[in-house]
């Protein structure tokens, strides 16, 4: 997470300066495109705010209230920050954009326009740079989407993809400028504005679709499971390992339930103590999986079927 952390601290600096220069130069140059930036800027510094905020709390240590730790804090605050970019940065942007081509107003002198946007430019890509470098550190040879995909660091991808839209949004608004400017068109500013938000609600919908599933709890991959499977079934005590659940409670702490069936002439002290090995060998591969709960059941020969261990 403390990769995730300078790319978070590094867009936060970045947008919380450069909403400030959009919003003087929009009031400057009387551009709904540079207000609609001006809002992009300001919601994704909140959004920093609130992902810095999530990760502080997912970090509380795990007490009576929260048997199992607040990881899952940081994946609400990530939901709402995507709700947030919906609402606040793309619907905004949209209402300004439709207000402007309705009732167009002329541009004034566009060149604060032009340095803020260059600057910002510098900025946001220093920015996505920044983060693209991180996340590019935990992909271990997946694609990018698929890492996206499979990430349980939402801290991470929504950076990412706040700054890719944030310098896509800004390419945008300088073509539309310039071309408004050039070819008097006055209604190309509200078109800048609404395609800036339309790039913000399909971001918005991309990181809710992704935080959702975080935040409803997500299991280990396939791989996984099998390579845990193995450890369990390599103990002599154990016939199969009949089932595996397991869910995410934070990127860095995962609860896994095993129902494992042990051999019929094990009494409770043997089968507790192939449970304690079982945890430790598992606890032993995999640094994330904090909790283990087994499930003990025993053959039944007589009807070839599995019944719950109760001795």
């Amino acid at each position: 997470m403390a990769a995730s952390n300078k790319s978070i601290y590094s867009a936060l600096a970045a947008n919380l300066l450069i909403s400030i220069t959009k919003f003087i130069a929009g009031a400057f140059s009387n551009s709904a495109a540079m207000i609609s930036e001006g809002i992009h800027s300001l919601v994704d510094t909140v959004n920093q705010i609130l992902l810095l905020f999530g990760l502080r709390r997912s970090r509380k240590p795990a007490d009576a209230l929260r048997p199992f730790g607040y990881g899952k804090e940081l994946y609400f605050y990530s939901f709402i920050v995507s709700i947030l970019i919906f609402g606040l940065g793309g619907g905004i942007s949209i209402y300004q954009g439709i207000i402007h081509i309705i009732e167009p107003e002329p541009l004034r002198n566009p060149t604060w326009n032009y340095v803020v946007l260059g600057l910002s430019v510098i900025f946001e890509g220093t920015s996505l740079v920044i983060a693209a470098k991180e996340f590019n550190l935990t992909r271990a040879g997946q694609t990018w989407w698929e890492a996206i995909k499979r990430s349980k660091d939402p801290s991470g991808f929504l950076v990412l993809f706040e700054d890719g839209a944030a310098v896509a949004g800004l390419l945008l608004v300088i073509i539309c400028l310039f071309l408004g400017h050039h070819y008097e068109i006055p209604e190309l500013d509200g078109i800048a504005s609404v395609l800036v938000g339309s790039i913000l609600i399909v971001v918005s919908l991309i990181l809710a679709r992704e935080s959702r599933s975080l935040l409803m709890g997500e299991g280990i991959a396939p791989e996984t499971q099998k390579k845990i499977i193995a450890i369990v079934e390599k103990n002599p005590a154990v016939i199969k390992a009949e089932q595996i659940l397991s869910t995410y409670q934070s990127p860095e702490v995962v609860v896994l339930i095993l129902i494992v069936a042990f051999q019929a002439d094990l009494d409770t002290a043997d089968i507790n103590q192939a449970i304690d090995e079982i945890r430790a060998d598992i606890k032993s591969e995999f640094k994330l999986v904090k909790f283990v709960i087994i499930q003990p059941e025993i053959f039944n020969e007589t009807n070839k079927k599995f019944d719950p261990y109760s001795g």
